[in-house]
């Protein structure tokens, strides 16, 4: 009896030692996603874009803020923030003073359901469950005071818009919409076929739903920017994410992968993104990240 009393105890110390590490070590684990995306036209010079989504930032987060602004040393093109970025309601002047650097640089922004509603108490075990397109919401935060923040400094409001950028010598076409999460997309607002002229198209979007990466893609869009997923924010080591939050598949979780039909799809990068709620702050074999996104030419007219 007593050689089987220590397999209970093991098995327990194991799980806090996980859990420990989840919620402690790899939470502040910060890292860089690098990839490449063979979407501009031939000949065009090398592009990057930084990524950035997800980081339900609270005040006393002052390690990711530091982060959050070393970011600007990459020194990108053009940075796109696919939302979620308040984790509490006095976060604004947190996460303007961890943009602070990158608001010097070109950026557009959409909106996700953690700008406009704050986070609330909830079961983590829900977060496994499939996702039932229900959504409750905590209470408001203060969004429109990040918008004048990052407006003021020049960045672009995608939120239902539709615009053209000229960024070093790219002229970028640019639609967004607001949080599938929340069912507050309205496609037909930017709907329409992109520009044959613009050298790269860009849709931008919080929750990578489906119905909208269809809509994206059927009007010409060559590149895709999403969040939402946190990666799946538990993943299994070997086999990946669990559950995306949305109607995405796990497989397209976060990095990169193709979208639509044909023989030359969309490009779709979804961000793990660097926080959590911080009513589950905790990420397994998926460590909060941020991308720069080089854009290379393509390798056959198209």
């Amino acid at each position: 009896m007593r050689a089987r009393s220590g397999l209970p105890l093991t098995l327990a110390l194991s799980a806090a030692a996980v859990v420990g590490y989840a919620s402690g070590i790899e939470l502040r684990a910060f890292q860089i996603r690098r990839v490449d995306v063979p979407v501009l036209p031939m000949g065009a010079r090398p592009f990057t874009i930084l990524h950035l989504s997800d980081v339900h930032l609270t005040p006393n987060q002052h390690d990711k803020q530091r982060w959050i602004r070393e970011l600007a040393l990459l020194r990108p093109d053009l940075v796109v923030n696919t939302g979620d970025n308040l984790g509490h309601a006095a976060a604004v002047p947190a996460m303007m003073h961890a943009l602070e650097p990158l608001l010097r640089l070109p950026g557009v922004f959409v909106w996700g359901s953690n700008d406009y509603f704050g986070p609330q108490p909830k079961n983590p075990v829900r977060y496994l469950l499939p996702h039932q397109g229900k959504r409750g919401s905590g209470p408001p935060l203060p969004w429109r005071d990040l918008r004048t923040g990052m407006i003021s400094a020049g960045w672009r409001d995608a939120t239902h818009a539709r615009f053209r950028l000229r960024v070093r010598d790219l002229d970028i076409e640019v639609a967004g919409v607001d949080d599938p999460h929340l069912q507050q997309d309205r496609y037909p607002l930017v709907a329409g076929p992109v520009d044959p002229a613009a050298d790269l198209t860009l849709g931008v979007t919080h929750s990578p739903e489906p119905r909208v990466l269809d809509a994206f893609a059927a009007d010409g869009f060559r590149l895709l920017l999403a969040g939402h997923t946190h990666g799946g924010q538990l993943r299994v080591p070997g086999y990946g994410a669990l559950v995306t939050n949305c109607g995405l598949d796990v497989g397209r979780a976060r990095g990169l992968s193709r979208w639509g039909p044909g023989g030359d799809p969309a490009w779709l990068h979804v961000s793990a993104g660097l926080g959590t709620s911080p009513y589950a702050p905790i990420r397994f074999a998926c460590p909060p990240e941020a991308s720069l996104l080089t854009l290379l030419p393509r390798t056959a007219p198209g």
